[in-house]
């Protein structure tokens, strides 16, 4: 009773407040708003009701503006240790900065860091609990780490016999599905799966699939159920209510970033340490000013910031390049940035576009090899239409919500 009593005093609250503030949703056509999983309390608090629970979250696990560890500390459940993934439990750590365990300042709950010394829970970090939660904004894209951290997360839950409770949110890069799919060769940290480059699920769907396709260690399989976000369809673009990373700051960069994070195995600047980043694209030779006439031109100097971007490319040193923040909204992967600027790059006798990194993004050594072969766009889309044509017919067995096709 007392649980019952605080939830809906909760509720109460919330709702009072929430007259006054923008809920973390985003309004549809039909006037009906996206709900995200984690705020269907109704669903999911009996599932933690007397259990010692640990969650898997980050900045973007709130329910309205209040984040869940709060929610649930509020309405009585047993919360006992957070675990975090790369930028860390508030979001403030840069891209491949180590995460350190730490404490809460303000619950005083442990922090155990998914994102240094270990990337999967020790067994010994799941021996007093019973129930796992994970809640944590993705954008959709095969390189983007958290999906990657659910993957352990999983493993390390049905290797310990521990449920796992999964509150689903939409995916901002739902609405399609494209690129080359994942060449298990290649496999790491920024891409495990043998899915393309966006892949169209969100992490509900794509924890159903990893355990559907026996992608866990020794094809074991991670309890797991999953608290549906309501009102949303693959056909919705979703406008995320915070930054889901440090260089993820808006919209147009979330939509840009399945196509412009693979200069991240080039030596160009992607506006990492300037305000932009993930929406211009540049190096420190003037060559660079006009590599995409339907783009505007600028010049920027990428700076380390704290948190944001430690030691980025092309640190201190003006770059000449495109500016992709008025573009239109992308429906598919664009190669034709990234074909534009090599093409530059050899006119401007730089030896090396690419680094060593460039594969393990692409999730294939082709896509390198048909660039610098001079294949058009569409040619290199024709290589990957029978991998992204059998993908999309395994992707239909694991779909929660409307689709888009």
């Amino acid at each position: 009773m007392r649980l019952v009593t605080l939830l809906l005093s909760f509720i109460l609250v919330t709702y009072s407040s929430c007259q006054s503030q923008t809920p973390a949703v985003q309004q549809d056509k039909s006037s009906k708003a996206i709900q995200v999983g984690a705020a269907s309390m109704q669903e999911y608090l009996l599932i933690l009701k007397d259990k010692d629970v640990a969650l898997v979250v980050n900045h973007t696990s709130l329910v309205d503006s209040t984040h869940l560890v709060d929610t649930l500390l509020a309405v009585g459940i047993r919360v006992k240790q957070i675990f975090a993934p790369e930028h860390g439990f508030r979001g403030d750590a840069a891209n491949g900065e180590t995460v350190k365990d730490a404490v809460d300042t303000k619950t005083g709950l442990p922090i155990i860091s998914l994102y240094g010394k270990n990337k999967k829970p020790y067994p010994e970090q799941l021996q007093d609990i019973d129930v796992m939660v994970f809640d944590i904004q993705d954008v959709g894209a095969r390189f983007y780490t958290y999906i990657s951290t659910m993957h352990y997360v999983m493993e390390a839950c049905a290797e310990q016999n521990k449920p796992l409770l999964i509150l689903d949110r939409p995916n901002p890069n739902g609405y399609y599905v494209d690129g080359p799919v994942l060449n298990m060769e290649l496999s790491s940290f920024v891409g495990m799966h043998p899915i393309p480059i966006v892949h169209g699920l969100t992490v509900g769907e794509l924890a159903q699939m990893i355990n559907g396709e026996d992608w866990l260690k020794d094809g074991a399989q991670c309890k797991i159920t999953i608290i549906k976000a309501k009102n949303y369809t693959h056909l919705d673009h979703y406008s995320l209510p915070v930054r889901p990373s440090p260089n993820l700051p808006n919209d147009q960069s979330v939509n840009l970033y399945p196509s412009l994070c693979l200069f991240e195995g080039t030596v160009m600047s992607l506006g990492r340490g300037t305000p932009y980043p993930f929406q211009i694209v540049g190096y420190p030779d003037p060559t660079f000013k006009t590599v995409v006439p339907s783009t505007d031109t600028i010049t920027f100097v990428p700076e380390n910031i704290p948190g944001i971007a430690m030691n980025p490319p092309q640190e201190g040193k003006q770059c000449y390049g495109s500016d992709f923040r008025h573009t239109d909204r992308l429906g598919q992967i664009s190669l034709n940035h990234l074909i534009a600027f090599y093409k530059t790059s050899q006119k401007a006798g730089i030896p090396e576009f690419f680094n060593n990194f460039f594969d393990k993004l692409a999730g294939t050594k082709q896509l390198k090899k048909q660039i610098t072969a001079n294949t058009s766009e569409a040619g290199i889309r024709a290589s990957w239409a029978e991998d992204l044509r059998k993908y999309k017919s395994m992707r239909k067995e694991y779909l929660l919500y409307e689709d888009f096709e």
